[in-house]
């Protein structure tokens, strides 16, 4: 039965609690949004003037080898991380046809019936592995977020094959597997420009978790008023970005630059064959504050649902993270205390969606 729009607590009860999802609220048939979607104004963005953001995607195959094309790629990957935050790259080792397919699959897992969607909501779900829900944490949050999620945690291959929902397992697994790569790559490059030499043990200890994601966001009658995903940054060292062909993604500034001011808003269009990759609040940390996590939204549409699907290459839990010793002694001073990342982890997902804050968790107060 369709929830009272009219009532907070019935669309609750819909979406959040029965597991029907945002989708199954369009699906119900409305032509406004309920109030319990609404953001408040100053969480909003002015989507008219924000700025397009039109630097090329950036060709990792030079990265295989050595000599000027090397290096002029790995600056390119350091610039972006040192200002934006984000980049796009090409010739990343994904297949192409997968890329396809996986947004393919990414409709039809959400266009399945909501009780075959339901059977993965938190309290009932067969493994802690995969959970489906809809905006972050909406006991503890103002406005919902207009999306439905299913979320995977990586453990092995074996429990991934038990557990993952069947529709999408395979595919999401051989998107991970060749995802790895190319992250080991980044995280060289940006790690080297540090002053840090990785080895193998430094990286997998960087990598060590990983949770794959597919996002929806249904179409809503009035995009001006929601957000799919509010301000945050990614809690990772790098998030890997599938996005089609929809676009929604902004980015804010946190700096002066060539293509924007502090504080302006940059759309990341989405770009063919390419992915998205964004600095995390780890990375972030290890770099003293040189790397930038940048705070991010996802905006809605009243023309075309909207699918993604983030990769979180994350820490293993018991990894202590502090900014790199090379990094403070050049610096002179550590920006941020040592935190354990299951520490982090927790502060995270106790709270709302709420920008940047997480990280004053780890930053030293000045005396």
């Amino acid at each position: 039965m369709a929830p009272n729009l009219e009532d907070r607590n019935s669309v609750f009860e819909f979406v959040v609690r029965q597991g029907n999802g945002v989708k199954g609220l369009v699906d119900s048939g409305l032509s406004t949004v309920p109030e319990a979607f609404v953001q408040p104004p100053e969480e909003r963005i002015d989507k008219e003037n924000a700025i397009k953001y039109d630097l090329p995607p950036i060709d990792l195959s030079k990265l295989d080898g050595h000599g000027p094309d090397h290096d002029e790629v790995a600056n390119q990957i350091v610039r972006a991380a040192e200002t934006l935050g984000f980049f796009q790259v090409v010739n990343h080792g994904v297949p192409l046809h997968l890329l396809e397919s996986l947004k393919v699959s990414a409709h039809e897992f959400f266009s399945l019936p909501p009780q075959r969607k339901a059977v993965y909501l938190a309290d009932v779900s067969p493994s802690p592995l995969v959970k489906y829900g809809t905006s972050f944490i909406p006991e503890k949050e103002k406005a919902l977020g207009w999306k439905d999620y299913i979320l995977m945690q990586y453990t092995n291959d074996d429990e991934a094959l038990q557990h993952w929902p069947q529709e999408i397992k395979e595919m999401l697994l051989e998107y991970l597997r060749s995802s790895i790569g190319m992250v080991k790559k980044l995280l060289q490059v940006s790690l080297g420009n540090l002053g840090v030499k990785p080895d193998d043990s430094m990286i997998d200890v960087l990598i060590g978790k990983k949770m794959l994601s597919m996002i929806f966001y249904p179409i809503c009658p009035n995009p001006d008023l929601t957000l799919g995903v509010g301000r945050h940054s990614d809690i990772d060292t790098f998030t890997v970005l599938l996005q089609d062909e929809v676009g929604g993604l902004y980015v804010k500034m946190e700096q002066d630059t060539g293509y924007g001011k502090k504080g302006d808003w940059i759309h990341i269009p989405p770009t063919p064959n390419a992915l998205v990759i964004n600095v995390g609040d780890m990375l972030q940390i290890l770099s003293n504050g040189k790397y930038k996590s940048a705070e991010h939204i996802v905006c809605t549409s009243s023309t075309n649902s909207r699918v993604s699907i983030p990769i979180f290459i994350m820490p293993r839990e018991t990894t202590k993270i502090a900014p790199l010793p090379q990094v403070v002694e050049k610096d002179g001073i550590a920006v941020y205390r040592e935190v354990v990342y299951v520490d982090y982890m927790n502060k995270v997902f106790a709270n709302a969606l709420d920008g940047k804050k997480p990280l004053d968790f780890a930053k030293i107060s000045p005396a």
